[in-house]
């Protein structure tokens, strides 16, 4: 694939590169070609050559249309019921699904009036469409803008919801900046997920711009913004964004999708570290502070301990990034953490629930008959979605206290574990006292790097970055 490159004043920053890195937690090195063996029991059936595998009988497959790699985001307007696309170095394409024509290019990059690459996109019940863009407004720092298009005949009519001052890039890998993004279901908030600038709570200094940075006020966090603003100044300040009720939830190291479940509760996935420590979901609450980079599922960050060494750390491979630069490591100046933390959900299993064990071996959580929080390590997820159309089957909605959500993974880059995802996933969630528990099941496998999903009424739409960029109509019967 040809790399393309924005320009900004001064700087060059490889954008699809850099998506790539939002997506897979920083591992760039070559990628694992095995799948996670189907469990026990299912019907296989691959209905299209080259195309996913199903493990359920009630699942019909089509190949709806190919877009092209590199899109990274699948959006639904309520509006007018055409899906949406976004491909971050062109713009925001329509799709309809009532008539056969070919994708119509609607946003251009150029009709955004500011400058910047996006990487988040929702609609409102109205139409009006929200984007976040990242861009580096000169070395070494970066800045996002939330632009909401109001429908304007034929376009948008743009406005600033929000933008960042600039904040200090550390200018690695481990720039996971601005991405996910989603309206309340009252309409009257925008959460967006800002990532963290480093693997680990490393100093990162960026070629020694920033002496001694970790993290910063607008990383690592989710915000909430009022939907109706206009021109919100985000400085670079916790105490700032939390007095005015915009810091919504700390310590999130890459929480790429967020979506709200039918009963109001808000999720967000995360990607963990360049180790193996597990990936997250987590149930997202006001105040609550999520661990990084001082917990990984339930794994306390070992760089924090004066007597850690990066020699004998089990959980360390040579296949990812941070660890090829040596960021793990003796860190004395590590801060304390703040605690207490909120822990991921508790994944029951039977589906990605491998871990590494303390004696450096692969381990399978369910096999095992215990429980992961929350993911095999390096997945990926995202494409999160919860399903309400009654038509839907009855273990897929749920039944009694727990309801259904799908989940993609956008897979391993590397490592040993055998479970790489690239598959969707059914998850049962039931509620707790204080946190939520799923049934996790591989319903469908090999696809070619999925990124995201819509669900309408039965039919379940599968975007793929990598390849041709197949959108996948998966209908349950």
């Amino acid at each position: 694939m040809k790399m393309n490159f924005l320009t900004s004043s001064r700087v060059r920053w490889p954008w699809q590169l850099l998506l790539v890195c939002l997506l897979m937690g920083t591992a760039l090195v070559g990628c694992n070609s095995g799948q996670e063996a189907a469990p026990d029991g299912p019907i296989e059936r691959q209905p299209v050559r080259g195309g996913p595998v199903l493990l359920r009988e009630d699942i019909a497959l089509r190949r709806l249309t190919a877009v092209g790699g590199g899109a990274v985001r699948l959006e639904l307007n309520p509006a007018d019921g055409a899906l949406y696309y976004l491909k971050p170095l062109e713009g925001v394409f329509r799709l309809s699904l009532e008539a056969e024509s070919a994708p119509e290019l609607v946003v251009r990059l150029a009709d955004l009036g500011v400058e910047g690459v996006p990487a988040g996109m929702t609609f409102g019940p109205d139409g009006a469409l929200y984007l976040v863009l990242n861009r580096a407004p000169g070395p070494p720092s970066t800045q996002a803008t939330i632009l909401r298009g109001q429908p304007a005949g034929a376009g948008y009519d743009w406005q600033i919801l929000a933008q960042t001052e600039p904040y200090p890039a550390s200018g690695t890998n481990f720039d996971h900046l601005f991405t996910g993004i989603v309206l309340s279901p009252d309409g009257d908030w925008v959460y967006v997920s800002s990532g963290s600038r480093t693997d680990h709570g490393e100093i990162q200094t960026n070629a020694g711009a920033f002496p001694d940075t970790r993290e910063t006020g607008l990383t690592s966090a989710i915000l909430r913004l009022p939907a109706d603003a206009m021109e919100l100044s985000l400085p670079d300040d916790q105490a700032f964004l939390e007095e005015q009720g915009w810091f919504f939830a700390d310590g999130t190291r890459n929480a790429y999708d967020l979506a709200f479940a039918p009963n109001g509760d808000l999720f967000g996935v995360d990607n963990g570290p360049d180790a193996d420590y597990p990936d997250e979901l987590n149930w997202l609450r006001e105040g609550r502070h999520y661990g990084f980079p001082w917990r990984f599922g339930l794994y306390d960050n070992p760089q924090q301990f004066p007597d850690y060494d990066a020699d004998g750390d089990v959980y360390l491979s040579e296949d990812f990034v941070a660890v090829q630069r040596g960021t793990y490591r003796n860190d004395p100046s590590y801060p304390a953490a703040p605690g207490p933390f909120t822990d991921p959900i508790v994944n029951n299993g039977p589906a990605a629930a491998q871990y590494r064990g303390e004696d450096g071996q692969p381990a399978d959580a369910a096999a095992e008959g215990g429980v992961l929080n929350s993911f095999t390590p390096h997945r990926s997820p995202l494409g999160l979605v919860f399903p309400t159309d009654a038509s839907l089957p009855a273990d897929i909605l749920g039944q009694g206290d727990a309801f259904g959500a799908f989940l993609l993974s956008w897979g391993s880059a590397g490592g040993d574990l055998s479970d790489i995802g690239q598959d969707l996933l059914l998850l049962q969630l039931t509620r707790g006292e204080d946190n939520y528990s799923a049934i996790v099941t591989q319903i469908a496998r090999q696809f070619n790097r999925p990124i995201d999903a819509v669900l309408i009424g039965n039919r379940l739409y599968i975007l793929e970055w990598d390849g041709d960029g197949n959108i996948w109509e998966l209908t349950f019967d």
